[in-house]
């Protein structure tokens, strides 16, 4: 056995053991979280100690297109050095042969990290902690619903059909049974966790019709945005074995909640171990309160990067399990920030307002870049909201226009996330939404044709 493969995570030598690897998948995510990269043969693999990909991949649109994002030398697709982070070869247990997947960092041929890399810019945001002497760690919740195949996009997205022959029931929050309509996926993505050596906190059925929610397990930040990353993918890959399509989107279904990526944060003291937001006696301290506040302070000029297409600002809506506003309670659903129940040493603020359309390492970035800014600056949170959040004021942009308008006036969280990535990403955004106001919807057409 090759000393490459001795040396691979524990879960991929045990899903190879006895067998053959065929094909290697080196990868990366771009600005949307697309898996980009290429396959190549184990042998060649093997061989090779990095490949090249154009650094136009992080200029590409979810729509195929091009933005004009490049630099002041122009559209030259320099090559970016990819480079293996083995600590991240897992399997691809859904392919027909014995595959192993492989995320790659990308850096410019001086060794320096590409900035507009969204791998790097958690990174780098989490470099800027540990320079302070912390420790960010982090626990997603991945919302996201099954739904018929939907090959006609004119087509509205329904509830995928469940193994009693009826479609997914709504307003089924926590229902074992509605769990079990679609058993069989949910098999699928444990079996294939289990084989990517992912370890799953919990599943629930949320409110939506077929909506189910996974829980991750606390950890260091790039690690669990990697495994959201790898998750995006098996979970749609399950979904495809039963002939339905698994969705991410913010808001798929009129009239039903939408989908989250809620992000539990806590900052330890790098030396001792020690929860920053614990004092001595178990009470919350300055840290606690400073981080609450710089997620006030600065989350909606970071709401582009949560919220990243029109669609996710549809999810938005009072009353439908998603905040409005930027409100903190403790143990309260209705704030855009909450303090869960936990003993003092498991005290952590949870973020409400990312929508699982999200990159996952720019979604995890920008939050924690905004507690950051809290701690850096000693900000102070308002007073903690009490009764229901829906009552109160909705104090989030509510089209991806004004986000990103707010975020490109944000020199502060450029500075956290990087000014590079800060005009990339402005860019590509705007040339989407740009492209979206061409588009013209049915209810334009339904109401606007003979009545105006």
């Amino acid at each position: 056995m090759a000393d490459w493969i001795r040396n691979l995570p524990p879960a991929a030598q045990a899903y190879l053991e006895g067998r053959r690897l065929d094909e290697v998948e080196c990868i990366l995510a771009d600005l949307p979280g697309i898996a980009r990269g290429k396959a190549v043969p184990a042998s060649k693999f093997a061989r090779q100690t990095h490949f090249h990909l154009p650094d136009s991949i992080f200029f590409q649109t979810i729509t195929g297109d091009w933005s004009e994002a490049a630099d002041d030398e122009g559209f030259i697709e320099r090559d970016m050095v990819l480079t293996p982070d083995m600590s991240t070869a897992t399997a691809a247990p859904w392919t027909g042969d014995w595959t192993l997947q492989v995320i790659h960092d990308a850096h410019d041929k001086a060794g320096n990290p590409i900035p507009f890399c969204p791998r790097n810019v958690l990174k780098r945001v989490v470099g800027l902690y540990h320079a302070r002497g912390m420790t960010p760690v982090v626990a997603p919740e991945m919302e996201f619903f099954l739904v018929a195949r939907n090959t006609n996009p004119a087509h509205e997205i329904e509830p995928m059909m469940g193994r009693s022959g009826r479609p997914a029931a709504a307003r089924q929050a926590y229902s074992m049974q509605a769990v079990d309509e679609y058993g069989p996926v949910i098999d699928d993505i444990y079996d294939f966790a289990e084989a990517q050596g992912f370890e799953i906190d919990g599943i629930t059925q949320e409110g939506g019709a077929g909506q189910v929610e996974i829980n991750l397990r606390h950890g260091d930040p790039v690690k669990l945005a990697d495994e959201v990353f790898y998750f995006k993918r098996l979970i749609r890959e399950a979904a495809l074995r039963h002939d339905c399509f698994a969705t991410f989107m913010a808001k798929p279904i009129e009239d039903e909640p939408g989908s989250s990526m809620h992000v539990h944060h806590s900052v330890l003291d790098a030396a001792t171990g020690e929860n920053l937001f614990v004092g001595p006696q178990g009470g919350e301290t300055q840290a606690f309160y400073q981080f609450l506040g710089g997620l006030q302070a600065n989350l909606p000029a970071a709401i582009a990067v949560l919220a990243p297409y029109v669609n996710s600002y549809r999810r938005y809506v009072k009353d439908h399990a998603a905040p409005i506003n930027l409100a903190w309670a403790r143990d309260n659903r209705t704030t855009g920030i909450r303090i869960p129940l936990s003993p003092p040493e498991s005290r952590r603020i949870e973020n409400r307002l990312a929508g699982m359309d999200c990159n996952p390492y720019l979604g995890i970035a920008a939050s924690l870049a905004c507690g950051l800014l809290g701690l850096m600056n000693e900000d102070r949170p308002d007073s903690e909201f009490k009764g229901d959040a829906y009552a109160g004021k909705a104090d989030i942009p509510r089209v991806l226009g004004t986000a990103l308008d707010m975020f490109d006036g944000a020199a502060a969280l450029h500075d956290i996330l990087g000014e590079d990535f800060a005009r990339v990403y402005s860019i590509v955004k705007r040339t989407e939404y740009e492209e979206f106001l061409q588009i013209i919807s049915p209810w334009e057409r339904e109401h606007l044709l003979l009545n105006v």
